[in-house]
């Protein structure tokens, strides 16, 4: 059955899967949805038996019903290859009663690499199935991982550009420097002076504005995107929910139809929406915790079906968490508004025009599943001491996050539930905010010092990513207003 696309604030139009690929956006602004969630149609049995790209092709071919078996297995095959430094592409690893969910062994260290890594072939085969002989032009606003996952993914590719924004004094020194080195002749960086909301805002405007998107026609170009709002980005990232899920049950720490618990380190919400769709898909999944940092719109959102942004923006150790626009939320709020376009729509410009809205209790009640916590700066860097010192893990702020807050819901719950939090990032992408909570003696540092020193202290080898950037030059040093992000564009693209 061929699985189509609507977007969350129309259902009146849909697409095929390649087409929503291509699009990132709905024109409408909206987010591309599937018409249904598809079911596996593999018992978590056999998949038990498989590899990630296996797994992933049993995952994908629900959603991407549009791709021929050949260039769907073509796709995952040159995504999940050697660029990942572990043969089992998302290991799990137990320590402390839980099972960390290593989301970061590939190129840039960090999970957006698991869907990263795809989405280039995924798009370049969506745009042949569709005839489209433009060049796409990727623009990209990045809270620190999403844009070195992209840039890397996306640099060379024939076809393509990419442009990725980040606010130039939001993110760690590392993700930077990943960024501003990144090779490859069809890539742009810039750095704007404003938070990531704004980053996200100025795209998501640029994307919705039909006299540039006519200007660029004429030129031979138009946008796609590698944010969390392109579903290409989303369907491989419900593969490692699948894929860990039968790993416990391959070793026999769960019984059939066993459910576990899934705690996300969450700023966007593409990564807990995918352990959503798993669970729609047919993984035995209890609670969805999603945990924020200081940031906490969506813990407070869960706590009270009011979504406020109306908040000081904080800046904190766990920067890809740092957002209060969660885009990807909408695709839930489409789905517990009974899929109702309008309701949607209507919320989402009261989002835009007042920087609020409110879900009804029968909303409410239809998440259910999802629980929120947070955990302030203290309680992150305690949580890292805490494992370290316990277990000898050394684990990332982001991660340190879902880990404070999963012990915090288990303190409270007593839920016995197997739990598998999401790692979302590798330490040494965060090596200064690591060691400095390990102990304080490492305070004042400098990043590369710190990089040999958690090498040490985690028994662990230092990843290339890091190694790379460690002598690399500056390639992209331009910094630019909010307000004038699209004439970078146009400059960039010579329009």
């Amino acid at each position: 059955m061929e699985v189509m696309y609507q977007s969350t604030r129309n259902s009146g139009k849909t697409v095929t899967a390649s087409q929503a690929i291509l699009k990132g956006l709905a024109d409408d602004g909206g987010l591309f949805v599937p018409t249904s969630i598809p079911a596996l149609d593999t018992s978590l049995e056999d998949i038990a038996k498989m590899n990630y790209q296996e797994t992933a092709y049993q995952v994908m071919k629900q959603f991407l019903t549009d791709f021929t078996e050949e260039e769907l297995k073509n796709c995952i095959n040159r995504a999940y290859d050697s660029k990942f430094d572990t043969k089992e592409i998302a290991p799990l690893v137990e320590k402390d009663g839980v099972y960390y969910l290593e989301l970061f062994h590939g190129a840039t260290i960090a999970f957006k690499d698991m869907a990263l890594s795809i989405l280039p072939h995924l798009l370049t085969t969506s745009a042949r199935k569709n005839k489209i002989t433009n060049q796409i032009v990727i623009l990209t606003a990045t809270s620190g991982d999403t844009g070195k996952a992209a840039l890397a993914g996306f640099a060379d590719v024939e076809g393509t550009s990419i442009i990725v924004f980040y606010p130039k004094n939001g993110v760690s020194a590392i993700q930077e420097r990943q960024m501003v080195t990144q090779k490859g002749n069809n890539t742009s960086v810039i750095g704007i002076t404003g938070n990531f909301d704004d980053a996200q805002s100025g795209v998501k405007a640029m994307f919705n504005n039909k006299e540039l998107a006519k200007v660029m026609d004429n030129n031979g170009y138009q946008f796609s995107s590698a944010n969390s709002i392109n579903i290409g980005r989303l369907v491989p990232q419900v593969v490692y929910y699948v894929y860990s899920y039968t790993r416990l049950l391959a070793n026999g720490a769960v019984k059939a139809g066993e459910p576990v618990n899934f705690v996300v380190p969450t700023g966007n919400f593409g990564n807990i929406l995918a352990a959503f769709y798993a669970k729609n898909m047919g993984v035995p999944v209890g609670k969805l915790i999603c945990a924020s940092n200081e940031n906490k719109v969506l813990y407070d959102f869960f706590e009270t079906g009011v979504y406020d942004k109306n908040r000081e923006f904080i800046l904190t150790t766990s920067p890809s968490m740092d957002i209060l626009i969660s885009s990807n939320l909408e695709r839930l709020i489409y789905k517990i508004a009974g899929e109702d376009a309008e309701a949607t729509a209507d919320m989402m410009a009261a989002l835009a025009n007042t920087g609020k809205y409110t879900i009804t209790d029968e909303m409410k009640a239809r998440m259910k599943d999802f629980i929120g916590g947070w955990a302030s700066e203290e309680k992150t860097a305690e949580e890292i001491k805490r494992v370290y010192e316990k277990t000898g893990y050394v684990l990332d702020t982001h991660t340190a996050v879902a880990s404070a807050v999963y012990h915090d819901y288990k303190m409270k719950t007593q839920d016995d539930t197997k739990t598998i939090i999401a790692s979302t990032a590798s330490p040494y992408k965060f090596a200064t905010s690591v060691m400095t909570a390990i102990d304080k003696k490492y305070e004042g540092m400098d990043d590369f010092a710190l990089i040999d020193e958690l090498s040490k202290t985690a028994g662990t080898k230092i990843p290339n990513a890091v190694e790379e950037i460690r002598s690399a030059p500056v390639l992209h040093d331009t910094v630019c207003d909010t307000k004038d992000m699209q004439k970078m564009v146009e400059k960039i693209l010579g329009i």
